[in-house]
């Protein structure tokens, strides 16, 4: 099985962002008020992903984990008020879609989270996301300022009541940021990877995992920088008299292949441990169009793990599934219900 562990619901019907620019047009004008009741059929929703299905058909993928759109999440925008009603909103249209595809899609949720508000106000729905809608992860903001940096670093306390309960029901986060309204930082070009390296970064200078030592974390887009300055983190790492970078980090980090080149594959593969690298394309996502270089797609990732002559059938099987289950334990029990057992090596 081919499972793609980050994928945005980046095709959503017209009815959804009407219905945001009438949210935002409220907070000026109540009476713009719109309905939550959104009028969007089963057929409608199932015709919107038809790109990602044929996607799947297509490039040789199984299954894609979903959340919503990640710069639609904008925590920037509005009051807490707003970014909890457009959570609940977007979580419960992820939720349809796998309820509606289920060999196609399973779910992971955004959070309401907003500049400055304790992450302990994201608890319920996080906990709603899981045992409500059956979602498997969740994409945790670290800068929901949207490229300002105004909340603590991710190693802080004021993470922590967030922390517990991902713990508490076996899921992952991806650290995933959300539109840039800093305009020194392009939203996919800099933001986005600015982030991964960011937090990374905060990670190896904090000591989180002393206190959750079953925390896990995906850093997308192949982990920013990180791999590239592999050694870089890892000297930081030893100046900072901390233990080696692999054991310090790395039974807790996680890194996908959202990497739009075979040598930046090759990389990443050739510095990360095997058993920390996830399958990913993005799709939908930040790169469309066809590389002239190639002839093929930039963000057909699969292409370019196919073409690493280095990696093992133990190890491509860890990167395009293994890991998941790993990562994701109510993927695992999702799929060993279905009937669907890991492979044994």
């Amino acid at each position: 099985m081919i499972i793609d562990i980050h994928g945005h619901y980046t095709t959503e019907p017209a009815a959804m962002h009407t219905f945001r620019d009438k949210q935002l047009a409220a907070l000026a004008d109540p009476a713009r008020k719109p309905s939550t009741d959104l009028g969007i059929s089963d057929e409608q929703l199932i015709a919107s992903v038809q790109k990602q299905l044929t996607f799947q058909k297509d490039r040789g993928s199984d299954l894609t984990i979903f959340s919503p759109r990640a710069s639609g999440m904008a925590h920037h925008i509005g009051t807490e008020a707003v970014s909890q009603e457009w959570t609940r909103l977007s979580n419960d249209m992820i939720h349809r879609i796998c309820t509606l595809l289920p060999n196609n899609f399973v779910g992971v949720g955004q959070l309401p989270q907003h500049p400055g508000v304790s992450p302990k106000n994201s608890v319920h729905e996080l906990e709603r996301m899981v045992k409500e809608l059956g979602f498997v992860g969740v994409n945790l903001n670290p800068d929901p300022s949207g490229g300002y940096w105004t909340d603590l670093p991710l190693t802080d306390r004021f993470w922590y009541p967030i922390y517990e309960k991902m713990v508490e029901l076996e899921v992952p986060a991806m650290i995933h940021v959300s539109s840039s309204c800093n305009p020194n930082f392009h939203a996919t070009g800099a933001h986005y990877i600015n982030a991964d390296t960011t937090a990374f970064m905060q990670l190896i200078q904090g000591n989180l995992f002393k206190d959750f030592p079953t925390l896990k974390f995906v850093i997308p887009h192949g982990g920013g920088a990180v791999p590239y300055h592999w050694g870089r983190y890892r000297g930081l790492c030893l100046n900072m008299k901390k233990p080696p970078l692999v054991e310090y980090l790395m039974k807790n980090v996680f890194f996908d292949t959202c990497v739009y080149h075979l040598p930046g594959i090759e990389l990443l593969t050739r510095v990360i441990p095997v058993d920390n690298i996830l399958f990913a394309s993005e799709m939908v996502g930040a790169v469309q169009g066809v590389d002239p270089e190639t002839g093929s797609d930039f963000d057909d990732t699969k292409r370019y793990i196919d073409q690493v002559t280095t990696l093992s059938e133990e190890a491509r099987y860890k990167i395009f599934e293994g890991n998941a289950r790993r990562v994701y334990p109510l993927l695992d029990k999702l799929l060993t219900q279905r009937g669907h057992l890991p492979k044994t090596f």
